[in-house]
């Protein structure tokens, strides 16, 4: 969708104006990790207006296929407008939330009847979906509407050939008309990788910890609980081996931070100087994902989630 930052600190009431930018959730991570030099598609659905085509060209030119974006002639590209918040130092573990963010970030979703909202099974491209090695969904498509549920519940379907899936939860409040914590929880169960923040999890389930979270979702293969300025909590659900050292030269993490077969893991965040939050968990996620198609240990996935979290920030937009 179409993000508008203001052009100065304060509350939505009081903003003059805005500058026109590119968010939404799957698209950040589309456009992040075409920067890290991956093959990347984002299939989605914008309306047949100057917003969709802003949209479109912007994530084309961040190196992201949209060949299979599709456009509705009848409906509006979906926008959204957020604050500045006030600068602050904090962790860069990035965490979930909704409306008013934890650094005072005021947002607006207008995404009701938008064209994404429209998506539903039959109306996108599956085998570009299925050749992709990883595939990434959230639960903020989920809340747009049914038919978009039932998408997200058609490419979670268990199945032979089915790429990995990845799930950030991304439970946004304003955006459900109804209960979200069932809905939620039943997608992260379908999921290979669940990117959970412990606000959203206690939100939703009332899960006070990492370990009540994994209780609760011991599905997934990885599950990553994100405690913002406490850092990040990962869940393996079979021992993966660190290796001597990673590709890029990254310190590996101690054995203080990971179990001796790093079935669990733990790395607290860096603490930077935040300018604006939103994007940081789409970071995260993106990082998180690039090490594991590295094949990278577990905390040291973390560990890469934190950086590119740390790395959004610190930058006004949400790339």
């Amino acid at each position: 969708m179409v993000a508008f930052r203001p052009t100065r600190p304060g509350p939505l009431a009081d903003v003059p104006s805005f500058d026109r930018g590119i968010g939404g959730a799957e698209s950040n991570v589309a456009c992040a990790m075409a920067a890290a030099g991956r093959r990347v598609r984002w299939v989605s659905r914008v309306g047949a207006d100057g917003f969709g085509d802003h949209l479109v060209a912007g994530i084309a030119a961040a190196g992201v296929d949209v060949s299979a974006v599709t456009r509705d002639a009848g409906r509006p590209t979906g926008v959204y407008f957020r604050t500045a918040g006030e600068r602050s130092a904090q962790g860069a573990g990035g965490s979930g939330g909704s409306g008013v963010t934890g650094t005072g970030h005021e947002v607006a979703y207008y995404r009701a009847g938008s064209a994404a909202s429209a998506m539903a099974p039959g109306t996108v491209d599956t085998a570009a979906l299925d050749a992709a090695r990883v595939l990434h969904l959230t639960g903020i498509t989920a809340a747009l509407s049914p038919g978009c549920l039932a998408l997200l519940r058609a490419l979670t379907e268990p199945r032979a050939g089915r790429p990995l899936v990845s799930f950030d939860v991304n439970y946004r409040a304003g955006l459900w008309e109804s209960a979200a914590d069932e809905v939620l929880l039943g997608l992260a169960r379908r999921a290979d990788i669940v990117f959970v923040g412990d606000d959203e999890a206690m939100a939703l389930w009332g899960a006070a910890d990492p370990a009540a979270v994994r209780a609760l979702l011991p599905e997934p293969g990885v599950l990553v609980v994100k405690q913002g300025a406490a850092g990040a909590a990962a869940f393996a659900d079979r021992p993966e081996r660190p290796r001597p050292q990673t590709p890029d030269g990254l310190e590996l993490p101690s054995l203080a931070e990971q179990s001796p077969l790093e079935r669990t893991a733990h790395v607290p965040a860096p603490t930077v100087d935040v300018v604006a939050a939103v994007g940081a968990g789409d970071a995260f996620a993106a990082g998180f994902l690039d090490a594991t198609l590295r094949e990278l240990p577990l905390a040291t996935r973390l560990r890469h989630g934190h950086l590119w979290a740390a790395a959004t920030l610190t930058d006004p937009g949400d790339l």
